[in-house]
């Protein structure tokens, strides 16, 4: 058999083979979807097969065109052009994912993306910002869109988790910025949820330090009129401190606040908070069903209307998924919780112990408050009674001011200072005198009165001085 005839069998064969399926299979991938099946790991073993390749070397040979043979057999003509340039048959290897700059971020990426709802811009913003990223934002981008599909699916398959009457409430916090007194001001919204019944509670609060958090329990106890056996939260810092050989180290004055009401602490795995959804439905419903259109005094005005609101709204609406009022549910899930009308405060329970500065002021939660000046020095007892501190020295008050919201703030009493005035005033005016230590701002609050009382107030003292 000549040349020539080896080139025509060569082409009869190609034309009975025809375009290798697996090539129409590889070229639609990327527009039609695919069933990816474990039985058959061989159907991808090459772009074009070996008898196609000879049939295409047969027809290139024997004068016919790159474009006519890409035509023939349906392939782009580089494909041809590449498959000709080869002396030798290879199979096709799909080639690995080349190494990216965003490849030592993964495991970060991973858990913060859920946490910033899978926002690339935002995860590449921290990732230039705090983790020296220095790829594109198209790399974090195409790197997040798998992420976000996954969670997609994830969120369509879950199954909701039903607890049993009094057995579970969840707890979460809201920030909503509202109108006090006409100012723009953030409240934080503490919000506790019961499973079952999905009665909620919530009271605003100026901050989220610890004081506020065990206030915000214990003033939904009583609402509710009892505790459920176990707690849920996510991991807030006021509950967990961090993690210590895969387990979670509460907060010391939050587990004996837990200890002390007898309820189980459950926290969210990292970075699942829909694990606590119930709660985080009942932050949002108070931000779009209470804030709009409302307009308050101040905060006291504000929690009297959020408590109305609860009362005559939210326990009273039909529950989107129980199809059932939470008031009417709550009615069953009471009878399981545990009583806690009995049960002292923790906070009035809770002793602080406070030295007296020589500006006869003690140091409560940020803030300031005054004792009597004879105290300076002394060692006093502060607990909290509702919404005031009670301020004891040797089992007798001595002091009793209004809980202050936020930091820095001073509550001065003027019967509390004028032994501190007598010697701030004299320190003040005499020559070569150290500074006085007592801040402008105390002397602000105290009453001012005739120098020459105190004068006379010394003399007094030091003629009481010379008869004892």
């Amino acid at each position: 058999m000549d040349e020539r005839e080896q080139i025509d069998q060569l082409s009869r064969e190609a034309d009975r083979v025809g375009p290798d399926p697996r090539v129409r299979a590889d070229t639609t991938a990327a527009s039609a979807p695919t069933t990816v099946s474990g039985s058959e790991p061989e159907r991808e073993t090459g772009v074009i097969g070996e008898a196609q390749w000879q049939a295409m070397r047969a027809r290139r040979a024997a004068g016919a065109s790159v474009s006519r043979i890409a035509r023939e057999w349906d392939l782009d003509r580089k494909t041809v052009r590449r498959a000709l340039r080869g002396t030798v048959w290879q199979p096709y290897r799909r080639a690995g994912a080349a190494p990216t700059l965003l490849d030592r971020h993964r495991e970060w990426l991973e858990g913060r993306a859920p946490q910033v709802h899978y926002s690339a811009r935002i995860l590449y913003q921290e990732l230039t910002r705090e983790r020296r990223f220095t790829g594109c934002y198209e790399t974090v981008k195409l790197a997040v869109r798998p992420l976000r599909a996954a969670a997609t699916v994830a969120s369509l398959t879950q199954r909701r988790f039903e607890t049993a009457p009094g057995s579970q409430a969840q707890c979460d916090w809201g920030q909503i910025t509202v109108g006090l007194g006409g100012v723009r001001t953030k409240v934080h919204v503490f919000v506790m949820t019961l499973g079952y019944s999905r009665r909620g509670f919530a009271m605003g609060f100026m901050r989220e330090r610890m004081g506020d958090l065990l206030a915000a329990h214990e003033a939904a106890f009583a609402h509710f009129g009892g505790r459920c056996e176990e707690l849920l939260y996510d991991r807030m810092r006021t509950v967990v401190l961090g993690t210590s050989e895969g387990k979670a180290r509460l907060n010391p004055t939050f587990a004996a606040f837990a200890a002390h009401w007898g309820f189980t602490v459950r926290l969210c795995q990292p970075y699942r908070a829909r694990t606590k959804g119930k709660v985080e439905s009942g932050v949002k419903y108070v931000k779009r069903n209470f804030v709009p259109g409302r307009t308050f005094g101040d905060l006291e005005d504000f929690n009297a209307q959020l408590e109305a609101w609860q009362l005559e709204i939210a326990d009273r609406r039909v529950h989107g998924t129980t199809h059932a009022r939470p008031i009417e549910r709550f009615a069953e899930e009471a009878a399981q919780l545990m009583p806690t009308g009995a049960q002292a405060s923790f906070l009035a329970a809770m002793i602080r112990e406070r030295v007296v500065a020589e500006d006869w002021l003690v140091s409560i939660d940020g803030n300031r408050y005054s004792v009597p000046f004879g105290l300076i020095g002394k060692t006093v007892q502060v607990v909290r009674v509702g919404g005031s501190w009670a301020i004891r020295y040797r089992g007798q008050r001595v002091a009793e001011h209004p809980v202050l919201a936020g930091r820095a703030q001073l509550s001065v009493q003027p019967e509390h200072g004028p032994g501190a005035a007598v010697r701030n005033v004299r320190q003040r005016f005499a020559v070569n005198a150290p500074r006085a230590t007592a801040t402008a701002a105390a002397h602000a609050e105290v009453e001012i009165r005739d120098l020459a009382l105190y004068d006379q107030l010394t003399e007094t003292a030091a003629a009481a001085r010379e008869a004892a």
